[in-house]
């Protein structure tokens, strides 16, 4: 399955099951392919323009299902997979499915027949009927009393359970159905009666609750629920779900919702899975559904991270765009679409240049848009031309760094003229403290000095001492004193220095000897709790021993572990 990078030209092929039990297609792809490029190519194929709510997926080895990721390589997801067969599915069933257009309507259609005919889709015998009546209409037309005679619905797959008394009933239905009906009103009721249904979107995945029943998770546009003997028994709304996670084979929801505006009341409710893989790929899919149907745009994605202490985490990215921002597009379109169809007269009329005595608002917006953005607008910020290139010219001006003019610079140079070129060459072996520190010292030192040598010569004001002061840049002008004195201070910082180094290694020894101790103590603890509160039968601990995660560490980790021990240490004694 590898090959080298040599080797761009090889090509794989694989299967795609269409909605349509016998509808394949087979394609092609390169192993720098990712799986937007397959998708892509399927909904080309079949004409589909809301790509997004559709997807690829395939079984693994396992025989657990995978969604295929679009912004992953496809031969790094299905390696293991041979036959390479993938199914094309809905995965996002729209909050209001009237709204897609077209082929991506009759895809929606085929997908919740398919669902009906699986048994995806539960509802009533009444229910049922009435989808089944449509589905006849689809497929065998109006209703003509010399073709369609005796049981005639009897030779098509209505439901998963279908009877005699489902037969007639949609028989009747069928009937009664007015002639000459469109498809896309056909594909309107049935869609129409399946998104009122609870089971609408719906992919049941088998879990056990706290108390080993057995239940159905289902994940839609509205939220998470769970379904007993297809009836709906919990539902978690989207806007209640704080947090999703996973720990082993333990599927975990964070709830954080109010009752009559009172207070945040927190929830955590877990569902035990068949396997480890099974319990990540419905985490996934909850992360999936929450983000396309919740987020404003796919920027404000960020990365998910899912799995708990005990477990190997697991990082997620979502790709692709939201469904909010396929609304905002397909408005978008639509007002483009009135805009084009407007008549000619009335485009016409807009052509009209605008005077300054009447000016055209929308003209005025049009020819101002269509200006180069250069010119379009004044300098932001105050900004004039020679800042045309900087980067801090926007609306809300950044703060900027202060340059010292050239007169600061001539001004702080001569305030240090007294410094020598010697004590600013030894600056750069300290630190900007401790060089300004000894530069100051040592120019005290030597302008002490020159005062001392020019009050015993004169008693009065030396002409020359500024010019003194000049000689002093070299040592040699230095007398003895002057430098033993600045030998002596130096000598005095490096004992500083080494102080300070050997004090800071101390205190860093001294922190990893405390810290070491102290994270050995409260693993120890943490342990020692753990096992008093899985092995107590105290009714204090009955709430904690109940909770997700003490439940996955008991099944998982402790009763395993305390099993190996029991058997260890008896074989030995």
């Amino acid at each position: 399955m590898f090959k080298s990078r040599s080797e761009g030209n090889v090509v794989y092929k694989c299967t795609v099951r269409l909605l349509e039990d016998l509808d394949v297609l087979e394609c092609e792809f390169q192993p720098h392919h990712k799986g937007s490029f397959l998708l892509d190519y399927v909904c080309e194929q079949l004409e589909i323009t809301e790509k997004d709510y559709f997807g690829l997926r395939f079984v693994d080895s396992a025989k657990q299902r995978h969604w295929l990721d679009l912004a992953k390589t496809i031969i790094k997801q299905v390696k293991d997979v041979d036959p390479l067969v993938l199914s094309f599915r809905v995965k996002f069933y729209p909050a209001d499915p009237l709204r897609l257009t077209n082929n991506g309507k009759l895809m929606l259609y085929q997908q919740l027949k398919r669902d009906l005919r699986h048994g995806r889709l539960y509802c009533s015998a009444g229910e049922a009927a009435a989808l089944g009546a449509l589905i006849v209409q689809d497929e065998l037309g109006d209703f003509d009393a010399e073709a369609h005679t005796g049981e005639y619905v009897s030779s098509l797959k209505i439901a998963l359970r279908q009877s005699e008394q489902l037969e007639k009933k949609a028989m009747e239905l069928h009937q009664k159905r007015e002639p000459g009906q469109e498809a896309v009103a056909v594909y309107d009721e049935f869609v129409g009666i399946a998104r009122s249904l609870e089971t609408y979107g719906i992919d049941p995945h088998p879990v056990k609750d706290h108390r080993g029943t057995q239940l159905y998770l289902g994940i839609n546009f509205s939220g998470i629920s769970t379904f007993a003997a297809g009836r709906r028994t919990q539902h978690f709304r989207w806007p209640e779900v704080h947090k999703i996670n996973f720990e082993g084979k333990m599927f975990i929801i964070h709830l954080a919702y109010s009752e009559d505006r009172r207070e945040v009341k927190k929830h955590t409710v877990g569902f035990k899975c068949p396997s480890g893989a099974a319990c990540r790929y419905v985490w996934r899919c909850s992360i999936e559904q929450m983000l396309f149907f919740t987020l404003p745009t796919s920027q404000h994605a960020s990365v998910v991270s899912g799995g708990g202490f005990f477990s190997w985490g697991t990082k997620f990215r979502y790709s692709g765009r939201t469904e909010r921002e396929l609304m905002s597009e397909a408005l978008q379109a639509l007002r483009q679409q009135k805009l084009n169809n407007t008549s000619p007269s009335k485009r016409k009329a807009q052509s009209v240049p605008a005077t300054p005595s009447s000016p055209q608002g929308d003209l005025a917006e049009i020819r101002y848009s269509s200006l180069p953005r250069s010119t379009m607008s004044e300098p932001l910020g105050g900004c004039g031309d020679h800042m045309a290139s900087s980067v801090y010219c926007t609306d809300n001006p950044l703060p900027m760094l202060e340059t010292v003019s050239e007169e600061a610079r001539k001004t702080n140079g001569e305030s240090n003229d007294h410094l020598s070129d010697y004590y600013f060459r030894d600056s750069f072996d300290h630190s900007s403290s401790e060089s300004g520190f000894t530069a100051a010292n040592s120019a005290n030192a030597i302008g002490e000095h020159h005062h001392r040598h020019g009050a015993s010569s004169s008693g009065g004001h030396h002409p020359h001492l500024h010019h003194h002061h000049r000689q002093a840049y070299t040592t040699d002008n230095i007398p003895a004193l002057a430098i033993h004195s600045v030998t002596n201070h130096a000598a005095s910082i490096i004992q500083q220095q080494n102080a300070s180094n050997s004090a800071k290694n101390a205190k860093k020894f001294s922190l990893v000897q405390a810290f070491v101790p102290s994270f050995v103590f409260v693993v120890v603890v943490l342990i020692v709790s753990a096992i008093y509160i899985l092995e107590t039968d105290s009714e204090l601990f009955a709430s904690m021993r109940n909770w997700p995660e003490m439940i996955c560490l008991r099944y998982q980790y402790y009763q395993p572990l305390k099993e190996f021990l029991a058997k260890k240490f008896g074989a030995i004694f």
